[in-house]
């Protein structure tokens, strides 16, 4: 079906097209430039078009293609760099070298590439299949099997299962009888990235994500098929942040998507992933990763599509029974593209000139997060992480507020903690967690049944320090009293013992949970028997000098996870020395 373009005002255009239907892609002029339809008035149609409208003109054709923005989904996308359609950008690269020709048409995947397909043995001529069903399995990558599945809008009787050897994605693997018709089933599938994938029903999380930070893992932590915020001014380490997550966090497959952030951040994130190496498999981090890539100078319209094209994928592999994480950086430039269409459309404008329908979007975005039965009866999950970019930092602003209201972790970066060099740059009286008493449950299986009380009350002495700090501004330490100066040492050597981690040190990049608790109970056990020893009118001084406050501080770079042995040792030197120390003043005491 084709129509006539009427008007062009940026990436929004008009155009006459009868039957045309919302969300239907289009191909507009003699270049075939890919847009969608948005809205619909009588005959005519508004379109949202995902590159640049600048050599249009009034007149040119314009095709109704018949399907939404789709993605393709099967073997050959991990290891991959995608632009916010599903372009392969180093493919394009290739092609048209540094910068994407309007128009560009190429194939998401490989159709050309040989897969060595393995038959699920379980399945047989005859069989009834349903949507989600697993027919055989590929080998991706070194580190991960990619289950082929039956798409989920097809069932019937099973009439051909091909046997094992190599495929290229065009070739047919199975066939089904579906109705009247014969239906061919292939390594891969097309599906609408705007419609969440169906799953039998939603689980509740039970496991934390484990990501090595003690300061997430510990004090804020975030579950398989949780939903968290990152909100943090420029400077702050956002970054680093994520790409520590997607180094360490203990999930199956990592998605990152750059949403419409700098250039160079984004070519940072290009060259350094490659070379990552997972801890897990020793292998190249990119073999369980793939990348969607906007920039900021992107067509403003592909930044809000590619949130959904990285989310559709995550959601892809949840069906195979793996564990994803998904990164958006950032939710911020999302909005902001919401924010230009909705204005071009003549939208009443709300707060801050955002539409009014932001906190609905950001809610349907988030709630495709969780842990879920596949329709193949198996359990996966979708761990969803939004990077918010506050503008001067200000969390009142509507697109942190929503995301705040919306999620359950909030890992809030402070811009005066990453001045002073603390990173990860996490204000612990800022940030919270939902999640923190199922993760306790996970915890203390792993640990200590104390694990808890540990946390509550590293984060209470934090909690204390921060309002006696205000006094010290105002009077000086010297105003405060021995207990209260103590305080303040404690909370230093949970600031610079725990929550300080250098994403730089081999030894210290990534702490395993046992080393993780350790250290916690190390800090809170010099803590608490120098209150006991304040009570025996031990000078503040003197413990402030004993050697183990700074042995202390650096058993986060001297021990490694493989050497929890040594903390424990060091938890037993901890109360020899305080031990003596004790009865030393005690016999003092008693004397007097």
């Amino acid at each position: 079906m084709a129509g006539k373009l009427i008007e062009i005002n940026g990436p929004l255009v008009r155009a006459q097209l009868e039957k045309a239907v919302n969300g239907e892609q289009v191909s507009i002029g003699q270049l075939g430039i890919i847009g969608e339809v948005i809205g619909r008035d009588g005959d005519y149609s508004t379109i949202q078009v995902y590159e640049d409208t600048e050599s249009l003109r009034p007149g040119e054709e314009v095709i109704a293609l018949g399907y939404p923005l789709s993605v393709e989904l099967g073997p050959g996308l991990l290891g991959n760099i995608f632009d916010g359609i599903q372009r392969p950008l180093e493919t394009l690269a290739k092609i048209a070298g540094d910068y994407i020709p309007k128009g560009a048409k190429v194939t998401p995947l490989d159709h050309k590439k040989l897969w060595h397909f393995k038959p699920n043995s379980e399945r047989h001529e005859g069989e009834k299949l349903s949507g989600g069903e697993i027919l055989g399995t590929v080998q991706e990558t070194e580190s991960i099997v990619h289950s082929i599945l039956v798409p989920p809008n097809t069932q019937g009787e099973l009439i051909l299962l091909k046997l094992e050897g190599d495929y290229c994605l065009d070739d047919s693997i199975a066939s089904v009888q579906q109705g009247k018709e014969e239906k061919l089933l292939y390594l891969y599938h097309r599906w609408p990235v705007r419609q969440p994938r169906p799953y039998k029903v939603r689980d509740h999380a039970i496991a934390p994500l484990i990501t090595g930070q003690r300061i997430f893992d510990t004090f804020f932590p975030l579950l398989k098929g949780g939903k968290a915020a990152v909100p943090g001014p420029f400077g702050a380490g956002k970054t680093m942040v994520q790409q520590q997550i997607a180094r360490w966090s203990n999930a199956d497959i990592v998605i990152y998507v750059g949403c419409g952030e700098r250039g160079n951040e984004l070519v940072d994130i290009l060259t350094t992933f490659p070379d990552i190496v997972d801890p897990k498999s020793k292998r190249s981090l990119m073999e369980r990763t793939l990348l969607v890539a906007n920039t900021s100078n992107m067509p403003v319209v592909a930044r809000e599509a590619s949130i959904y094209v990285g989310v559709t994928i995550a959601e892809y592999y949840r069906d195979q029974g793996l564990d994803v994480v998904m990164v958006a950086d950032s939710t911020s430039r999302w909005a902001e593209a919401l924010r230009e269409v909705s204005g071009r459309l003549g939208q009443m404008p709300v707060e801050e000139g955002y539409p009014a329908y932001l906190a609905s979007r950001l809610s349907a975005f988030y709630e495709r997060a969780g842990r879920v039965h596949t329709l193949s009866e198996q359990r996966g999950s979708v761990t969803l992480i939004g990077a918010v970019s506050p503008p001067g930092g200000d969390f009142s602003e509507p697109v942190t507020g929503h995301s705040k209201e919306i999620v359950q972790t909030f890992w809030a970066l402070s811009k005066e903690l990453a001045d002073a060099r603390h990173y990860p740059s996490v204000s612990w009286t800022e940030s919270f967690s939902g999640y923190v008493n199922t993760a306790a449950k996970w915890w203390v299986k792993q640990t200590d049944q104390e694990w808890l009380q540990l946390r509550n009350d590293a984060l209470t002495l934090l909690s204390r320090d921060t309002e006696l700090m205000r006094i010290v501004n105002l009077v000086g330490p010297e105003a405060l009293s021995p207990e209260q100066r103590w305080i303040i040492d404690g909370a230093n050597l949970i600031k610079e013992g725990v929550l300080q981690q250098s994403a730089l040190d081999d030894v210290d990049s990534y702490a395993s949970p046992e080393k993780q608790y350790l250290l916690l109970k190390i800090m809170m056990l010099i803590y608490n028997r120098g209150v006991d020893l304040l009570k025996l009118e031990v000078p503040v001084q003197e413990l402030n000098r004993l050697s183990i406050m700074g042995k202390a501080k650096r058993c986060k770079s001297t021990y490694s996870s493989e050497q929890t042995q040594g903390l424990r040792d060091f938890i037993n030197a901890i109360n020899q020395v305080f031990d003596q120390l004790e009865h030393t003043y005690s016999e003092n005491l008693h004397k007097v």
